[in-house]
């Protein structure tokens, strides 16, 4: 009997009129879907900026860089794509930019790879597109595409001229193209404005591109004799024009497109046999998040506090372990430097401290205060990297008493370097390379003078791993010192082969809940399973809430 090779699905996600309007959400949220119906989805995200990736780019300016399993640093998208499509394991090539792309092919054509021949845009940077999209769908039934930016932008170009070329390649019947447009209500006009459409989809088929179905973004649902307008001027029967509403939560658009018709429309036109999706979770999460019964208020502490998106998923981790306690999270950003003037007013208004990553001396002092004032006031603290950092230090200075510690990231010539490089990074000059990215080991202490460490309470596993980026370590010099003070060390990384033996988490034993990790948890927490140390974290900002007042201190 002859086997057939079952045939792969494409779905690209264009956006336009202008960024921003929920591109990855409703490309996450598709996935969603899909992956409730039973199919093996992963999802790409194709960045037209000529950065090699964002890495080394400005939170201001692209908010956070998601690190993967592989140490890729990513597009925040993927961050979007890993909390709603939960049984892909994304890697390096599920996001590339066209830096990437250019790169690849010009270090081709350096070594003769093109054989002499003229290197172009097309064919030679498409063709190195679509391998790259065929590459990272290779082992999965569907894959859903994200193009980044608006359609009209110049640099856009060849990645839509690729992905025309595969729907030629791949055949109509297996390649979906749905676009994401806005549809403004004008109140002075007491209508809504069709033309940003109209103007959007023009673009797309001016490129040879016809959309598949509309995501028409807006605050209100689309009537039908709206979408019998778009309908006719884009080239779409009505009933491929969907409304794509604001919501009370981002959670909740999985569930809106499916009441719109999206998935359904979307396994009708690939020709996709599936029963229909399995929403429960999502329904329960959606549910949590709109009715809690009670509330914790969480003050993240850094310098890009005006600026949430540096932060999306250490706010998203805190909204997952809000769903699991049924509670809702009220994140304040607080600007460390204010505390570094003395200003400790907003830190009293919280339920718990959390001290997130980050790079660089600006605002470390007013995050110093805030964890000392975290450990003397029993407020429950969280600290996450360069918050693991700043407590050692914070630990050093206020309990073991030696009052210079620093970290080499801000002194490297300080002699009291709590926090330093490795010895094997300080002998490499490129900075990049001294970095520690992606997954690594952890092995958990279970016990600490006959009690459960706060870390195993959590995992309730020695053995974990989670997901690294960052430079510094503390420095093992001094972590007799430091334990010797009471500082719990209940996770360490050891290679025994390499002689690395480095600190993971530390905890205060005495302490209602006071736990670093040098780690990024948030990484790999979703709505459908929250991460263990965030749970616990917003447990007992939780239990401080319901059972405090405490008395608050000053600082020294």
């Amino acid at each position: 009997m002859a086997m057939f090779k079952k045939q792969k699905k494409y779905i690209f996600v264009t956006g336009g009129v202008l960024s921003s309007i929920g591109k990855g959400i409703s490309a996450a949220s598709i996935g969603a879907l899909m992956e409730s119906r039973g199919i093996k989805v992963t999802m790409v995200k194709m960045d037209p900026y000529l950065n090699v990736d964002p890495g080394t780019m400005s939170p201001f300016q692209h908010g956070e860089v998601f690190v993967l399993d592989d140490g890729s640093e990513t597009d925040l998208d993927l961050g979007h794509y890993s909390r709603y499509v939960q049984n892909a394991h994304f890697t390096k090539k599920n996001s590339f930019s066209s830096g990437q792309i250019y790169e690849s092919v010009i270090r081709r054509e350096r070594a003769g790879g093109y054989l002499g021949k003229t290197v172009q845009v097309i064919p030679h940077i498409t063709d190195e597109i679509k391998k790259h999209i065929r590459e990272a769908v290779s082992d999965y039934d569907l894959g859903i595409i994200e193009v980044g930016g608006t359609v009209g932008d110049i640099e856009g170009l060849p990645f839509l001229e690729a992905i025309r070329q595969m729907q030629i390649e791949e055949g109509r019947e297996n390649t979906l193209f749905a676009h994401l447009t806005l549809v403004p209500f004008i109140p002075s006009a007491g209508e809504l404005k069709t033309k940003p459409t109209q103007h959007s989809v023009k673009e797309l088929r001016e490129i040879g591109i016809q959309p598949d179905l509309l995501l028409c973004r807006t605050d209100r649902k689309l009537d039908e004799a709206t979408k019998e307008k778009i309908g006719l001027f884009c080239n779409l029967a009505p009933n491929s024009v969907f409304s794509a509403i604001d919501v009370k939560t981002i959670y909740e658009v999985p569930l809106y497109f499916h009441e719109e018709g999206v998935d359904e429309k979307i396994v009708e036109r690939l020709g996709i046999w599936t029963g229909r999706p399995d929403l429960k979770d999502w329904k329960k999460v959606v549910q949590r998040i709109l009715h809690p019964k009670s509330e914790v208020t969480i003050g993240i502490v850094g310098k890009y506090t005006d600026w949430s998106e540096s932060y999306k998923s250490l706010h998203e981790a805190l909204i997952h372990s809000g769903v699991e306690h049924e509670v809702k999270v009220k994140v304040e950003y607080i600007d460390s430097e204010v505390i570094e003037k003395g200003d400790l007013s907003a830190l009293e208004q919280v339920d718990g401290i959390l001290v997130p990553g980050g790079f660089g001396e600006r605002g470390v002092e007013g995050k110093i205060k805030a964890i000392e004032f975290a450990r003397i006031n029993n407020v429950p603290f969280f600290g996450i990297c360069l918050g693991l950092q700043l407590a050692v230090i914070e630990f050093a200075r206020n309990v073991v008493g030696l009052s210079q510690a620093t970290s080499a990231e801000f002194d490297e010539k300080a002699e009291m370097r709590v926090i330093d490089l490795m010895d094997s990074q300080k002998e490499v000059k490129d900075l990049g390379g001294t970095m520690r990215l992606g997954a690594y080991p952890c092995e958990v202490l279970k016990k600490h003078q006959g009690k459960t460490t706060k870390a195993y309470h959590a995992y309730k596993n020695e053995k974990i791993s989670e997901r690294h980026r960052h430079r510094f370590e503390v420095n093992n010099e001094y972590r007799s010192k430091l334990e010797e003070s009471g500082l719990v060390v209940s996770g360490r990384y050891v290679d025994s082969k390499k002689d690395i033996d480095l600190v993971e988490m530390v905890e205060l034993a005495d302490h209602p809940w006071f736990l670093a990790c040098q780690f990024h948890p948030e990484f790999l927490s979703t709505p459908l399973k929250p991460q263990p140390l965030f749970s616990d974290f917003i447990f007992a900002s939780l239990s401080a809430v319901q059972g405090k007042q405490v008395s608050m201190k000053g600082i020294s």
